[in-house]
């Protein structure tokens, strides 16, 4: 077998079926393989960092890991912002690059470009297959290394004489312990257990509260963490990465913690109240913390549970550092032993009192009422709110970065993993747009939605030609307010020349999107957008929804929050 084709059938092999790229002529002989491989399908994407967010995308919403392909050194340039995406949010991807010196079968003459060393910074490996006999070890590495936790993305680069070369081994499956490790400290669950339940029978911590992160998601813990949470009544926030691995509307539930997060995440887990946290698979970083807040602290002690123990301790000093996989850890809590299992549920009723009290001292929301505004331009919390009506529970929302991010975390409500994805480490405008194909692909029939901007669209809006070429129906949402809405606050009435760099001139994305074979819709009143979105969804391919909204609207704070200044700079 042709080295190339021993490569896509072992992706293929382990769950990959689609490979998202844009063909060069260093790809060339990749061509026949591409097409003829069983179970992998190709789709050309309009550019690199489409490509790679489209391979984000995928893995974010099948659990696996996606697979790009750029050819030349101007193709890998253009991949290191998506691919610096995948890696702050701990992505896997696979990035395969051909070199753009390929004029000889020995690959001989130098690089003008050295993918390697572009790519080493962004990914956790980055290296050229020097032997066609080594491409098996150089393939099983890449993937070991991507999978295994932390997962991120990884590189790997074919010369062309590699490329042309046979390989006759056979491809062994990697054992799936690799990217769903099941395995967890059991003596440090045991330390927590006895904070929980002290021996002797003294006085047990009342007011314990969950900060659930991406780790939950990558371990398939939503239903331990919510039979966890059930079982001893602990209210449960997330981060914004992992906005709805715990349901939104779950009795339970506080919401999203941090910058745009909802007034009884921040409230409590602020307030000094809380005995003791647990963390569940957050690096926390200066999001997920609300600007390292250490008000954020417990009274009594902090737990931590993470496959990577080098954020445990980073940013807080952790009294119970578990390491290990999240889905393990609840599963060793639940089984803690019955006495002290009911000794626990002993404080049932005073945590949900607490919990009650919660919920009742105010609404989820900053300024609930504006879900229902009238105004026009239209305000971003109706355009939420409008498409939550519209997204069935199952529906998915790809959410882009700008203004529109901290509405859409704070007013859309997610009901499930993985059906809210936003790059939040990195966040580059633009990004949600390829993704929001990658995960279509792996959705199928569920419906799919991508919130994004007027100056989103104007970094990479090509990608909806990329939509409408393969029939991806991907409601695109663009909230049009002609502006670069995170800075505009900033610039607004401080002069003409401050407000030009943050202002933007008026465009037709809905005649755009017909210009890129795709359906563009125009809603410029409240009462359009629910007929607009809905037609949007039920329509043959993607659409474009260009939503005329304005600048002017606070960004969703809460008085306890941050200035809007701070805020502004992590959404």
């Amino acid at each position: 077998m042709r080295a190339t084709g021993y490569l896509l059938s072992s992706l293929a092999a382990e769950g990959a079926d689609h490979i998202f790229l844009v063909p060069g002529g260093l790809t060339e002989p990749l061509f026949s393989d591409l097409t003829t491989t069983p179970g992998l399908l190709p789709l050309v994407a309009a550019h690199e960092a489409g490509a790679v967010a489209m391979a984000d995308g995928y893995a974010r919403a099948s659990g696996r890991f996606g697979v790009c392909l750029a050819s030349g050194s101007p193709g890998v340039g253009n991949m290191i912002t998506s691919v610096a995406t995948a890696r702050a949010d701990a992505s896997p991807v696979l990035c395969l690059t051909v070199p753009a010196s390929a004029a000889t079968d020995g690959d001989v003459a130098p690089d003008p470009c050295n993918a390697v060393s572009l790519l080493a910074p962004v990914t956790a490996a980055s290296f050229i297959v020097e032997d066609s006999r080594l491409l098996p070890r150089d393939v099983r590495a890449c993937l070991t290394r991507m999978l295994a936790g932390p997962q991120a993305p990884v590189h790997l680069r074919l010369p062309l004489a590699v490329q042309r070369a046979a390989v006759s081994d056979a491809w062994t499956p990697l054992d799936a312990s690799l990217s769903q490790p099941r395995f967890v400290d059991g003596g440090a669950v045991e330390r927590l257990w006895r904070i929980l339940v002290p021996e002797g029978g003294g006085a047990a911590p009342m007011r314990v509260a969950i900060l659930a992160g991406a780790g939950v998601e990558k371990s398939g813990a939503t239903e331990a963490l919510t039979a966890f949470a059930e079982q001893f009544e602990i209210p449960v926030a997330t981060t914004l990465r992992a906005k709805g691995v715990f349901p939104e509307d779950h009795r339970l539930s506080l919401g999203v913690f941090g910058p745009a997060g909802h007034r009884p995440a921040v409230e409590t887990l602020l307030s000094g109240q809380v005995e003791v946290l647990i963390v569940l698979g957050s690096g926390l970083s200066r999001r997920d913390t609300f600007g390292w807040d250490t008000r954020l602290l417990p009274s009594h002690t902090l737990a931590h549970v993470d496959v990577d123990p080098a954020v445990i301790g980073r940013t807080f000093r952790t009294h119970v550092p578990i390491v290990g996989d999240c889905r393990a850890a609840l599963a060793r809590m639940i089984e803690g032993g019955s006495a002290r299992i009911m000794r626990f549920r002993a404080g049932n009723e005073l945590r949900s009192a607490w919990v009650g009290g919660i919920k009742a001292s105010g609404p989820a929301c900053f300024a609930p009422e504006q879900t229902e505004s009238a105004a026009t331009p239209l305000h971003p919390a109706r355009v939420a709110a409008a498409l939550r009506q519209v997204l069935p529970r199952d529906g998915a929302v790809v959410v882009d970065s700008g203004s529109h991010r901290a509405f859409f975390a704070h007013y859309f409500p997610a009901y499930g993993p993985r059906t809210y994805f936003a790059a939040v480490g990195h966040a580059p405008m633009g990004w949600a747009i390829g993704a929001a194909i990658g995960v279509k692909t792996v959705l199928g029939d569920r419906p799919v939605a991508c919130v994004t901007g007027d100056g989103c669209m104007l970094m990479q809006g090509m990608e909806v030609a990329t939509a409408a070429r393969y029939g991806a129906a991907v409601l695109y949402v663009v909230l049009n307010n002609q502006a670069l809405g995170a800075l505009w606050p900033q610039a607004a009435g401080r002069g003409a020349h401050r407000e030009a760099l943050a202002a933007l001139p008026p465009h037709d994305f809905a005649a755009f999107a017909r210009s890129m074979g795709a359906r563009g819709l125009t809603v410029t009143t409240p009462e359009e957008l629910v007929p607009a979105l809905t037609e949007g969804l039920a329509g043959p391919g993607p659409c474009v929804v260009d939503v005329r909204c304005g600048r002017e609207y606070a960004l969703p704070e809460l008085p306890s929050g941050p200035g809007q200044a701070e805020q502004g700079a992590m959404i």
